[in-house]
């Protein structure tokens, strides 16, 4: 069977999902497809009222269906399920993602969608398996430390990996008892009303699971300032994670998990396999066009061996193979939007003004849609523009270093700590480096998550607060409750 499909021939979701059903919306934001630069659907914007509606329905849900008293197992139950029936029907996910994303159709089989399955069957055993504490006290009381879960939780998700993003919050949030309002990008969110209407599909109940469509300013901000939410969860720029934990400071306090920005460094050693970093960086920097929020986009590598590396890294760049998503044969992403593809160029332009060298790329693919040259910029400091602002795009800066200390210097980001790649054959260096650079993610001799999906992900400093995946995720969506009984 092929994957590729017409674009102009493909029945799309219409509407909110709320309570089991899709709820009538129209007018709204024009959504185009990055590949043609087409507008072919609207989406609406929810207003205060839309989600009020989603989330009584969120609280109606969950005392119906005793969704959080349940035996622990059923959860589990239900929610694989739900993987199950998502692996179903990946072909018809994966072509509501690819008409509007950035995914390429043929990359959403066996990637996203299938790690989104592996994702949710994996909080889902985390239901039976987490629970209350009991605590040492004195001899004549018992303590404990009881968690139960939050009841709605507000999520907003990105449009770079719609699918993965949503199997992010909704698995976590939903094994720990909670029921969910989720708002996906206006510009992307097509798979994830297809997904919440599998989840009734598959046995959970109507309204545990509820998508509003719209925009931050409008919806996202009804979201995140709603007091019947109880706790938010976010994932996009640092931006408009400061104008959420602004929202809700001044619409009342409430716990948040926010995964922001990053600019993050990839340090090269001299003793290093030179041809697996080469290819790790250029395979992570033009994964999705490099629109990824821990997409590796500051090479620092060692003097003596910058100038290979560079060639090689050249070499996995020239072999892009662009084209619409839609085609099973496409490898290489458009840019989301007529507006990012110009902020990417902006910044590409000012820092070649600044004294870059530019090595390849530095402009816009001559194709229909949106599709931007990979990128490698030389002989940049760190005042360069292309060094100092997260571009999203594929867009690569080498600098170089002659001492570890040096590299550390350049790696350090004044604003951004989300993930760092280091690569080196020297275990004392790699343990040395590891401890002292500022992110919270740091791979070695590998750039990008692998399915463990044990290890958590999330920033330092303005790159976010808290985690996402792993136990932490899982935990992040309970609240803890101390119990002291005298006896």
């Amino acid at each position: 069977m092929t994957l590729s499909f017409d674009p102009d021939s493909l029945d799309l979701p219409s509407g909110h999902f709320i309570a089991g059903r899709y709820v009538a919306a129209s007018g709204g934001i024009d959504v185009h497809r990055p590949s043609d630069g087409v507008a072919f659907a609207q989406c609406p914007i929810a207003g205060r009222d839309i989600v009020d509606q989603a989330v009584d329905a969120a609280n109606q849900a969950l005392r119906t269906s005793g969704w959080a008293s349940l035996r622990p197992r059923e959860r589990t139950k239900a929610l694989v399920r739900w993987a199950d029936l998502i692996e179903e029907e990946a072909v018809t996910l994966a072509r509501l993602e690819a008409i509007s994303s950035t995914r390429p159709v043929g990359q959403l089989i066996a990637g996203d969608i299938a790690v989104t399955a592996e994702q949710i069957r994996f909080f889902a055993e985390f239901a039976d398996k987490e629970g209350s504490d009991l605590v040492p006290t004195d001899g004549n009381s018992l303590g404990m430390i009881m968690t139960e879960p939050y009841g709605v939780v507000g999520a907003i998700t990105p449009w770079n990996f719609p699918i993965s993003m949503a199997g992010w919050k909704i698995g976590p949030a939903l094994a720990a008892g909670n029921a969910i309002v989720l708002k996906p990008s206006e510009m992307t969110p097509f798979s994830t009303l297809h997904m919440a209407e599998l989840s009734v599909r598959a046995g959970i109940p109507a309204g545990l699971i509820n998508i509003v469509l719209g925009d931050g300013p409008t919806t996202g901000a009804a979201m995140t300032g709603h007091p019947g939410i109880g706790k938010i969860s976010f994932t996009g720029s640092t931006a408009a994670g400061s104008a959420i934990m602004e929202n809700i400071a001044r619409t009342g306090i409430k716990p948040m998990t926010l995964e922001l920005g990053g600019k993050s460094p990839q340090l090269v050693f001299a003793d290093a396999d030179i041809a697996l970093a080469a290819e790790a960086i250029a395979r992570n920097i033009l994964a999705n066009a490099g629109q990824a929020c821990v997409a590796g986009s500051r090479l620092i590598a060692e003097r003596s061996i910058a100038a290979p590396l560079a060639e090689a890294i050249l070499e996995h760049m020239s072999r892009i193979k662009p084209g619409p998503t839609w085609d099973e044969n496409s490898l290489y992403s458009p840019i989301i939007s007529e507006r990012q593809i110009g902020r990417i160029d902006r910044i590409v332009q000012a820092a070649i003004d600044a004294g870059a060298e530019c090595l390849t790329g530095g402009t816009q693919l001559g194709r229909p849609g949106y599709f931007y040259a990979p990128t490698l910029l030389a002989s940049v400091d760190q005042a360069s523009p292309a060094v100092t602002e997260e571009i999203f795009g594929p867009v690569l800066t080498l600098q170089t270093f002659e001492e570890e200390e040096e590299a550390l210097e350049l790696a350090d980001h004044p604003i951004y700590g989300l993930a760092a790649g280091l690569f080196t054959r020297d275990l004392s260096r790699a343990i040395r480096v590891t401890r002292r650079l500022q992110a919270g993610t740091v791979w070695v001799n590998r750039y990008g998550r692998s399915r463990d999906h044990i290890l958590p992900t999330g920033g330092y400093k303005s790159s976010g607060i808290g985690k996402d995946l792993g136990r932490d995720a899982y935990l992040a969506n309970r609240r803890s409750k101390s119990v002291l009984i005298n006896i």
